[in-house]
């Protein structure tokens, strides 16, 4: 199942991706949500091959995922990679600089499941695709939203 949703951001490309590349800081923002956290790679810079092993409560049962950064183009494209219990799923941001402060981030997420429970799990989200597709795209507009205010907020400080 493949869900996608393209935002307009009023800051330069280069700006947007530094925020999308912040890693450290998704990983904070996820430790404080209660996920457990592990980065199990040992490059020094951000590129393809990063890992993260992650453990977190969904709908109240123990899950872990295994991320692991495939492309990283700046300042134009990430591609990750997820392996859960399941489901492999692919996130793919794509940015495109509309002018010198206007970024268009192109956003996908495609969810594979791999055993017939995951099945059971992506066919109930496709039966209900248009409620799905609204909260995506509602969660990727806030985001798209807070990274704009972080933005201008580091450009004026």
């Amino acid at each position: 199942m493949k869900m996608a949703t393209r935002e307009d951001i009023t800051a330069p490309i280069e700006a947007v991706f530094e925020h999308l590349a912040d890693f450290d800081g998704f990983e904070r923002a996820a430790m404080r949500r209660g996920a457990e956290v592990a980065r199990i790679d040992a490059l020094s810079a951000a590129g393809p091959g990063m890992a993260w092993h992650v453990g977190f409560s969904y709908r109240g049962r123990a899950r872990k995922a295994n991320i692991e950064l495939a492309d990283f183009d700046a300042p134009e494209r990430i591609r990750a990679m997820v392996a859960s219990t399941g489901v492999d799923m692919e996130l793919v941001v794509e940015l495109v600089a509309m002018s010198r402060s206007r970024t268009r981030m192109n956003l996908s997420l495609d969810l594979r499941p791999r055993t017939i429970p995951a099945r059971m799990m992506v066919q109930s989200l496709k039966l209900a695709r248009q409620t799905v597709l609204k909260r995506f795209r509602q969660r990727v507009g806030d985001y798209a939203a807070d990274l704009e205010a972080r933005v201008q907020t580091a450009g004026a400080g």
